[in-house]
């Protein structure tokens, strides 16, 4: 079993009941119901559905994707009681007694769209009729599940358009905390890359912020000063981008369509879209079918590479995307042999690596400087 007693993707792990077998996920949209006894049905018109935030919905990134969500199950389900959603919360007690309180107004299944671990682990285990669903979690309950998105696979589809579009293969990213999704991030981008060019490499600058835009804009200054001509990261906001656009370089993006703020220098993002899982699992809670799952969005499912950009050859287009296909009809680019940046071998020739493995990866390949657990 992987040691994931670090950082989340948003927020914090509590890894003490996670056992490797009950995570085994299949390639695609992986999804695992666990044995546990469904909540009774409630109408729709009784129902009260939480959402809570780590950032503000106005961020066009992370935050702003699973507004969207909200928004369509509101759509789907336009006589439910009320939709409660609270923006930026803290990683502190703070998101206990948010949660809390949703339980107190009558929440009939909460999402905790940015992992806030124990801090909701707490209520959860108090509030044993109410469904809960984290988002990057790892724990399981009667009442808990967790949901992510396989990003890696359209992140390794944009590494392999970075090395046919830059000329240094010096690549850049901007990199929120040294935690699993980063890892996977960096690792995948730069795989993908070294299959145009061995030699490349990336570095990453850690700016310990999932938004701050003067944090990234710094951090993707220094990458290019450093000769970097090609930015990727995991922000939700375009700082960096602005800053490839100013300074005649690509770059890569994270979370939604944001190429007005760069759009010379806009390469494609990784595209997420939480709608349709939403809109599930609160039909799953009506009608008395919901269950605690385990679940990987996969691409072309809830994640996937963005329209490429204006200025993107069509033959580098092409390339990434018959990648792309590959992938699609269930060929994994991650197989061994796969060495960590000390040079050690991590992944032995003709091994492949699960979907748990890729979720919770905690070591950056060779090529990849500047992360630290």
């Amino acid at each position: 079993m992987i040691d994931l007693r670090t950082l989340s993707r948003r927020g914090f792990l509590n890894m003490s009941a996670v056992g490797a077998a009950s995570l085994m996920l299949p390639a695609g949209l992986a999804r695992q119901a666990l044995a546990a006894t469904a909540l009774p049905a409630i109408a729709e018109e009784d129902a009260v559905i939480g959402f809570g935030h780590v950032g503000p919905i106005s961020d066009e990134g992370w935050t702003w994707s699973h507004h969207q969500g909200l928004l369509a199950v509101k759509e789907a389900y336009p006589k439910l009681k009320k939709i409660l959603e609270v923006e930026n919360i803290p990683y502190s007690a703070d998101a206990t007694r948010t949660y809390r309180q949703f339980v107190s107004e009558g929440a009939n299944l909460i999402f905790d769209t940015s992992s806030n671990g124990d801090f909701l682990h707490e209520v959860v285990k108090r509030a044993t009729d109410v469904a809960f669903l984290e988002c990057n979690g790892h724990i399981t309950m009667d009442n808990l599940g967790w949901y992510y998105l396989a990003h890696w696979y359209p992140t390794y589809v944009l590494g392999v358009a970075a090395g046919h579009l830059s000329k240094t293969g010096k690549l850049g990213y901007v990199a929120s905390f040294p935690v699993a999704s980063v890892y996977a991030s960096t690792n995948a981008f730069l795989m993908g890359a070294r299959t145009v060019n061995p030699q490349a490499t990336l570095q990453t600058i850690v700016i310990n912020s999932w938004f701050d835009p003067q944090a990234a804009t710094q951090a993707g200054t220094a990458l290019i000063d450093n000769g970097c001509d090609f930015l990727f990261g995991i922000m939700d906001e375009a700082g960096y981008l602005q800053v490839a656009e100013k300074r005649g370089i690509w770059a890569a993006m994270w979370n939604t369509d944001i190429r007005r703020y760069g759009p010379n220098s806009y390469v494609s993002s990784v595209i997420i879209d939480f709608k349709k899982f939403y809109v599930d699992q609160v039909g799953k809670r009506l009608a008395g079918t919901w269950t605690p799952s385990e679940t990987l969005l996969a691409m072309g499912a809830g994640v996937d590479r963005d329209a490429w950009g204006e200025k993107v050859p069509t033959d580098v287009g092409k390339a990434a995307d018959a990648v792309r296909d590959k992938i699609l009809s269930g060929w994994s680019p991650f197989e061994g042999e796969i060495k960590d940046a000390t040079g050690t071998v991590r992944v032995a020739a003709g091994q492949k690596m699960t979907e748990l493995e890729l979720y919770n990866w905690d070591w950056s390949v060779d090529g990849v400087s500047g992360l630290t657990s």
